[in-house]
This record gives C-alpha cells, structure tokens and sequence, in this order.
C-alpha cells in the first residue's frame, strides 16, 4: 500500500509539474536563428566560417552543439571554409530520427551535397569521430582526409535496457526537464570535460549549454535512445580506413582516456597528436591548439 501511495502521489505530482512546464519546448527555429538546410527530409542547423580554401567539416559529440567549434571554426576560417553541424538530437537540428551512426552518415553526406562542399576534411569530436571513419570507410571518395578529436570511434557502455521500461510518462518528462534544467549538473559535467586550465563557467556558458534541450522532440528522442549506449565502429572498420588521418587527444581527458586515442591511433596506423592541459572539450580549452593540429591535414 505505501508503494502504491507513492506511486500515486509521484504521478500526481509529475502531472502537475508536467502542465506548469508545458511551455518549456519550442520548434528549433523558434530557438536558434540560424543557418538551416533541410537534408533529407531533416531541418539541420549549422554554423560556418571562412569564404575560400579548402572545406571543413566538424562534428559534434553526444549533446554537444555546434556552437562548440567557434573558436576553432574562426580560427580555421582564415585559411579554409569551415562548417559545423548539428547532429540531432542534439544542437538546434529538427528532431527526426533514427538516431544511429548509419543514419548520423548519410546526414553529413546529404549537408555536403546540399551546400556543395565537395571532398572536405571530416573532423569528429567524440561520437562524431565514429561518424567521420564510417563515412571515410563508405564513402572514401568523398573526403580528402578525417581527424578524430578525443573520440576513439569504438561503441560505449550504455545502460540497462530495463530503464526505457520503467522511465514512463509522466515520470520521464518531470525527471528529463528537471535534470536538463538543473545547472549544478551542466557544471559538474563541464568541469569533468574541461581539463586543468579555468572553465568560463559564466550563466551564459551554462544557459549556451542547456538552450538545446528545449528543442520540440528532445525528450523523446533522448528516451528512445537510453540502454543502447554510445554507438561506435568495430575495431575491423578502423583498420579499412584508407584515407589520411590524424587522432588528437586532450593530455587530461577524462571521458576518453589517452590510451583509448593512443590504441584507436595505433588502429588506425596515424599519427597521435595530445593538446597539453586539455580534457575532452578541447575544442573549448585549448582551440588554438586543436586548430593548429587540424590545419595541415587541410591543407
């Protein structure tokens, strides 16, 4: 009887939370300004930097949008053309899925060929870099070389299946807009990402953070993904990887260890650059660094 009361008691209590937050959602172009280009059906948001030279593709990780790549894009974008997307469900990219590398990979073909960007380099920060060798893997004509960033390509652990079960309306929509909406959460997983150097860690920093999980669909999108883990390649697909590559690594990377870069490096038979004092979000701690590690392999 007490867990039924709870039980009870919860549901009522997640009803009403529910309906008082019932405008917390918004369509992506409500949110973010822009530029979009619909892809195959999917409204994806993008960024981009640079009017001549070669192209450059980068591509976020799990949650990060793709405002993370500013400084590196300014930065590249005196030499190169440099474009930055959103892979949904993350970032201000329309909410459609399937959300799989197979489908994440037939995205990043479609924006190229619907800006016309023909042969770039494909940069991947952490699940993006699973992203960038499939693609190089499938399609090698199609790009003139890839750059992991502190993402070994291969699958991660993922929670027990059992959660999808129990995480149920109203319950998972009360828990997905309080953590998301939580920013002592954001904090402690950015210092996490960061490394040794000092996190801007401003309100706005955060609220750049949080903005993204507002989009219509996220909380659905994230639910139809939870047990199955981090999708990634086999250590086989490494090995057929033919085009030039290059792995870079933040020296204090906590999420994807060193030695996780240096054994997908050895994989891969590339070389192993590290970014002193950078964690995973490199491309935020040390960007002049990682873009001065990118460039050559741009040409």
């Amino acid at each position: 009887m007490a867990v039924l009361e709870l039980a009870i008691f919860l549901t009522v209590a997640s009803l009403i939370y529910n309906a008082s937050t019932s405008g917390h959602d918004a369509a992506p172009t409500k949110l973010y300004a822009g530029p979009f280009v619909r892809v195959g059906g999917t409204l994806i948001a993008y960024r981009s930097w640079g009017t001549h030279g070669r192209p450059i593709v980068l591509l976020s990780g799990f949650i990060e949008p793709s405002w993370v790549w500013n400084d590196v894009g300014r930065i590249l974008g005196r030499t190169h053309r440099v474009y930055a997307l959103d892979l949904p469900p993350f970032g201000f990219s329309e909410r459609r899925g399937p959300y799989t590398l197979a489908h994440w990979t037939q995205l990043v073909e479609g924006f190229e060929t619907a800006l016309g960007i023909d042969r770039p380099l494909l940069v991947g920060h952490s699940l993006g870099a699973a992203v960038a060798v499939l693609a190089a893997v499938e399609s090698p004509q199609r790009t003139s070389g890839i750059v992991l960033l502190d993402g070994d390509a291969l699958p991660g652990g993922g929670g027990p299946g059992f959660l999808t079960d129990l995480l149920v309306p109203p319950w998972y929509t009360s828990a997905y807009r309080l953590v998301t909406g939580f920013d002592w959460i954001f904090r402690r997983g950015l210092r996490d990402a960061w490394g040794s150097g000092p996190p801007p860690f401003t309100n706005a920093f955060v609220d750049a953070w949080q903005e993204p999980f507002r989009v219509s669909g996220t909380a659905a999108a994230f639910r139809s993904m939870l047990g199955r883990g981090v999708p990634g390649v086999s250590t086989g697909t490494l090995a057929r990887v033919a085009v030039p590559r290059l792995v870079v690594w933040g020296s204090e990377d906590h999420v994807d260890s060193v030695a996780a870069g240096r054994r997908t490096a050895e994989l891969l038979h590339a070389r192993f650059v590290e970014i002193p004092g950078a964690g995973h979000l490199s491309m935020l701690a040390a960007p002049a660094a990682v873009a001065h590690a990118i460039q050559p392999r741009a040409g």
